[in-house]
């Protein structure tokens, strides 16, 4: 196994970088929905604030994929594409990963603190879903993907708590069913797609192809019905004083049928992250709603949402 000290195209950096996966940090916009949605996006204390959330939740990430990538070490060296992480092929040690690893904790603890007590709590909570995850949650079907869902809730409710702004429940609703959608789509990627799923991903053994298709059908129905409640619930109307939210619709639609579209169709969907920076009519849709969402929350005579002191 090759050393990355003698890797001419990898230095250490670069190698420990690449193993931080800062293209799956996407996820944690998730963390700025409760500062768009509260109307404090132009608020510059606000903004900072949730800023430093983003952060920490970055660094808490990066760690978490350290310690996951510690854990299936071996499973990823059989694996077509996960063999050529830094780690499984030998271009990061594992005692850097682990020194990297910690240090990304300290970080993100000691700024989580400058947040109050209940953004530390969410920000020790990440990690700890994270590790039992990797240590057990994976291998219990069914519990694995509520698992990863569950992961995009704490973020949006740590998003709420560092800026101190109730979070609608409607919205909590759709961040879990919308995680639990792409969740549910890679497991049903890696099943047809790898030749061995189970040695890769043991929970594996326990779906198929026909069960993840029932399960993300029901799980697309409730999302687009729970959004489409959300933007027309009287508490919402009343915030925003605006039925134009529904506008919205047509957007949330159009974007989950792409990306099932995408899974079925193109056999993609391993991995969201990459699947929204590589497919532009995805990434359009994604784009249009978030302009004519923001456009329609910041001109809308609501109130922004008061600040807890």
């Amino acid at each position: 196994m090759a050393d990355f000290m003698d890797d001419p195209d990898m230095s250490l950096p670069r190698a420990l970088f690449v193993s931080l996966r800062p293209h799956q940090w996407l996820k944690n916009l998730v963390v700025l929905a409760a500062l768009v949605f509260s109307k404090h996006l132009f608020d510059i204390p606000a903004l900072a604030q949730a800023s430093l959330a983003f952060a920490v939740f970055c660094a808490l990430a990066g760690a978490v994929y350290l310690v996951n990538d510690l854990a299936d070490l071996e499973r990823d060296r059989l694996h077509p594409a996960k063999r050529l992480r830094p780690l499984a092929s030998g271009e990061l040690r594992p005692q850097v990963a682990r020194a990297a690893a910690a240090g990304l904790f300290v970080f993100a603890l000691l700024a989580s603190a400058t947040l109050g007590a209940g953004f530390l709590l969410c920000a020790l909570a990440y990690p700890a879903l994270g590790i039992a995850y990797s240590l057990a949650l994976k291998h219990v079907v069914i519990v694995d993907v509520l698992a990863v869902a569950l992961g995009f809730v704490l973020r949006a409710v740590a998003g709420a708590v560092a800026i101190g702004v109730h979070f609608s429940p409607w919205l909590l609703v759709c961040t879990l069913l919308l995680a639990l959608f792409l969740a549910l789509a890679k497991r049903r990627h890696e099943l047809v797609t790898l030749e061995d799923a189970a040695a890769h991903r043991q929970i594996l053994a326990e779906y198929s192809p026909y069960l993840l298709d029932q399960m993300i059908a029901v799980v697309t129905a409730s999302c687009l019905t729970a959004y489409a409640f959300y933007t027309l619930a009287p508490e919402t109307v009343e915030k925003y004083r605006t039925e134009r939210l529904a506008l919205t619709i047509p957007f949330v639609i159009y974007g989950i049928f792409r990306y099932l579209y995408l899974v079925h169709q193109r056999d993609q969907g391993g991995s969201p992250g990459d699947v929204l920076l590589t497919d532009r009519p995805l990434l359009a849709a994604v784009a249009l709603w978030a302009a004519v969402m923001v456009l329609i929350v910041y001109t809308a005579p609501g109130i922004p949402v008061p600040r807890a002191n």
